[in-house]
């Protein structure tokens, strides 16, 4: 009879080891499963990542004021992209009058989106003069309405002179918003003078142009009432190695205020878009456009 339950007992002594050695190999299994499953990002991965710098986000507004016969299509698709990417989002169109009353779509958050602002002129092909109290208009606006004390402009051809006359006419000016950033993008700024037969972009980067125009006369006395703290970025177009022009607007034009913010100790820097998409009304249909801009303002 002992020997019977002795065999009985080493039988379940047995058969319950069994399952345990079983369980604990199941166990280990999966924990091994999951382990794999967590998968390690792979060198390019990490490298891509490492390239891509994260986007600074701000409450400061943006303002693009778009160029001669603009429309809201003018910056619309740049807009867009920056918005599906998550860089910025587009909040406000601000139209302003002839007689500087303003009229908007939309509300600044005051949220740190990296709000986005087009500003449309009711009286597309008005001069810089009117266009620089227009853009005053606007920048008293946001301040009195949204108390907003910091803006970045952009601006296109004649938006981007126009700007530029506002930056040296009323940057001083504390009841406005200080301007942290400008770039003007294919912007004339020595009127359509094209000097590239007589000298070089090297050349002109260090001297000025050559034959200054009455706008660039203008600018060099407007230039050191500037705020220096304005980051400057100048962006112009050229079609290709034989033609120094974005097809309206020459190159020693749109870079011709270099040299004088360089004097005056801005920052300031320029880039030429060459290729696809360089044209003048193209400038802002183009993606490396898009990056440069993202990378001054937002990264």
């Amino acid at each position: 009879m002992k020997k019977f339950l002795f065999s009985i007992s080493l039988i379940l002594v047995l058969f319950l080891g069994g399952c345990q050695s079983s369980s604990g190999a199941q166990a280990q299994h999966t924990s091994q499963s999951e382990t794999s499953d967590t998968t390690e990002p792979s060198n390019e991965t990490k490298a891509s990542q490492r390239l891509q710098p994260a986007v600074k986000k701000s409450a400061t507004p943006t303002l693009f004021i778009h160029g001669y016969q603009g429309t809201t299509n003018s910056f619309k698709s740049m807009i867009n992209d920056m918005q599906e990417e998550n860089v910025a989002q587009r909040e406000m169109l601000i139209t302003v009058h002839t007689d500087g009353s303003i009229d908007t779509q939309g509300e600044l958050s005051g949220e740190k989106t990296n709000p986005l602002i087009q500003v449309i002129f009711e009286d597309n092909v008005n001069d810089e003069w009117n266009q620089t109290e227009w853009i005053k208009s606007t920048l008293s606006f946001l301040k009195e309405d949204y108390q907003i004390d910091k803006v970045n402009l952009v601006g296109h051809s004649m938006g981007g002179v126009s700007a530029y006359r506002y930056m040296g006419s009323y940057g001083q000016e504390d009841t406005l918003p200080e301007v942290e950033n400008f770039i003007a993008i294919g912007a004339p700024f020595n009127d359509f003078v094209d000097s590239s037969n007589y000298q070089s972009i090297e050349d002109l980067l260090k001297e000025g142009p050559e034959e200054p125009s009455g706008r660039y006369q203008d600018f060099t006395e407007l230039t050191p009432q500037i705020p220096n703290d304005v980051s400057v970025l100048l962006i112009a177009g050229q079609l290709n190695n034989e033609e120094y022009s974005d097809g309206t607007v020459p190159l020693t034009s749109a870079l011709s205020i270099y040299p004088l913010l360089k004097n005056n100790d801005f920052k300031v820097d320029y880039s030429i878009i060459q290729g696809d998409r360089s044209s003048h009304s193209m400038l802002h249909e183009n993606k490396k456009v898009n990056e440069l801009i993202e990378q001054r303002l937002w990264k």
